[in-house]
Parts: C-alpha cells; structure tokens; sequence
C-alpha cells in the first residue's frame, strides 16, 4: 500500500483516484471546488463526472493542495494539459523529494511545444526518471464500472514504472510497463486529433469504411511524427498507440470524437464545445500542436493540419473530406 495523490476531479482524475483506491491504497483526491469535495467525503459520489458510481472509502477529497499531496508516494495530475504549468507552479513545493509524478494529460503545451512530461520536469524542478505517464484505451466511465480494461504506465527509470504498476493494478484494470515515454505521449496527444476527424465522418453521415480509413491513416501520420522524435514503433501498436486510438475515435463516451460529430453535423466549434458541457476536447488545441511540431521535424500530417483548418480557421467540413481524398496518390 502506498500513499496517492491525485490532482484534479474530473472524470478521469475520479476515475484514476478510485482505480488506485480499489488496488488497496489511500489516495487523496483534490478537488478545485470545496462543494465537489465534499460530495465526495459525504455521499461517495462525484456526481457532476460519474453519476451515481459509487466511490471507495479509502479515497478522501480535498480542496487544499497541499494537504492532497503531503508525503504522497505517487503524485497524478489529472487536470487538462493547457493547465498544468500553471497548476503545477502552485503545487511543485508540497511534492516530496523522492515522489513518482504521473501524468494523465494528453496534449502538447501548445506555448512551447513541450510535452506534459517535459512541462513536469521543467516546472517542478525533478528528474525525468521520476516522471512517468499513465496512458492507454480507457474511456473514464467504463473503467469507474469495473468493466476490464488494460493501460501502460511509461517512464525512463523501469523501477519506478513497475512501483506505479503494482500500486495501480485494480482487479479490473491491468496495467503493463514501457520506457518509451517520448510514443506513449506522442500518440496520446495524436489520438484526440484523429478522433476529431472521426467524429466530422460519423457526423457527415460516412459509415465503417470511412472510419477505418481514417483510424488507420491517423496511426500512419502519428507514427511518423513519434519515429521522427525518437519514439519506437512497437509503442504505436500498442496500448498506447493503436488500443487509444481505436478507443477514441470509435466510442460514443469519447468527447473528442463527440465534438468531431457536432462538426460533421455543421455546428461551428463553438456550438461543438457548448455541446460537450464544460468537458474539454483536448485534441482542439492539440492539433495546433501537433501541426507545429510536425512542420518543424518535417513530418507530413494532414489529418491534423485539416483538423487545425476546421477548428481555427473556419475551413467547411466538406472542403476538408475532399482535400483529404485529393491529396497525390502514393504507395501506402
């Protein structure tokens, strides 16, 4: 048994904070509202995230930091990528000086180009081989069920990947370990993008064919990207790769692939956001991001250079399907 912190009370901060709970541990759940927390303490629901799931009681909320992270083992930080550096600045002087840090953000800081493990390390003034990332095909409501699922815990040092391995490993939720952190973020961060592009095909009226189509054209440019920065190929295959992708861009449960249909059906991105309920679709800033680093590594992406010209610079979705189907035919 180990002590957790886990910052943020989202869906998926809830989610982790409970799988972490239900593998025998004390986790300390922070929560930006002191109502949220207290729902928590009280009922054993976080109800505005999860519904009526129950919470265990080994997992406690709080709105005070500090005492969330006061001589945790294990720090996950669960708030949305473009937040972090922020929150983090706050944070950094409660984390103890031999504590895991864990990231469940996946984006790219869209000021830097920095990925959240990068950001972590920077901010909070610690090692890289102390910072890992929890990444893979989990959809927070089916995994707050019990319903099995499997995830990859990604840091440098194998040691500290097995620790959160052992510490996260519920009775439904089946964690592996890898030590490439550089593909485990790079397709974490991809997967919202091309699950933006599903959803505008679902919601253009497009069926299976479509959609394989581009799940699978996704995992080409994704993987491009990820070989280009050092990743290895087998993470793209993987969990954390192909399984979050699949994953992303075929649930109902997924908002990126929900704001993605929104689009399809010609609401504009704001009409798309208003429809999700205050959830942020990652991949919107992502492809921004994405698109950048790819320019600057020379990697082809145009599902996310698509992406960016729909969400940002009010490209039509029709426009976008046919310069996608136009580009030059090639060998696959």
């Amino acid at each position: 048994m180990v002590q957790v912190a886990v910052m943020g009370a989202g869906s998926w901060g809830t989610t982790v904070a409970k799988v972490f709970a239900d593998a025998g541990n004390e986790v300390r759940l922070w929560a930006r509202r002191a109502e949220v927390a207290e729902e928590i303490n009280s009922e054993r629901t976080n109800s505005a995230y999860l519904g009526d799931i129950q919470l265990p009681e080994a997992l406690q909320a709080t709105p005070d930091p500090e005492v969330a992270i006061s001589e945790a083992e294990i720090v996950v930080l669960g708030v949305p990528s473009q937040t972090l550096r922020d929150n983090l600045s706050t944070w950094k002087g409660f984390i103890g000086s031999g504590a895991s840090v864990v990231s469940l953000a996946k984006g790219i800081e869209h000021s830097t180009g920095m990925r959240m493990s990068q950001v972590i390390s920077e901010v909070a003034d610690i090692e890289t081989e102390r910072v890992a990332v929890l990444t893979g095909p989990n959809l927070a409501k089916e995994v707050a069920e019990g319903q099995p699922a499997a995830t990859v815990v990604a840091c440098e040092d194998m040691s500290r990947a097995q620790l959160i391995q052992a510490a996260v490993a519920a009775p439904y939720f089946r964690p592996y370990t890898n030590t490439d952190v550089v593909g485990c973020e790079i397709a974490g961060t991809s997967k919202n993008v091309i699950a933006l592009a599903a959803g505008i095909a679902h919601g253009m009226g497009f069926g299976d064919n479509t959609s394989a189509t581009v799940i699978t054209r996704g995992l080409a440019e994704s993987t491009r990207l990820a070989l280009e920065l050092g990743a290895d190929a087998r993470t793209m295959a993987g969990l954390a790769g192909m399984g979050d992708l699949v994953a992303t861009c075929t649930s109902t449960l997924s908002r990126n692939r929900r704001f993605g249909v929104k689009l399809g059906e010609g609401a504009t991105p704001d009409e798309a956001a208003a429809a999700n309920k205050g959830q942020v679709a990652e991949g919107v800033v992502s492809c921004q991001s994405i698109a950048e680093l790819a320019e600057k590594n020379g990697v082809e992406v145009p599902i996310a250079d698509a992406m960016v010209d729909v969400c940002h610079r009010g490209a039509p979705v029709d426009e976008m399907l046919q310069r996608l189907l136009g580009r030059s035919r090639k060998s696959e």
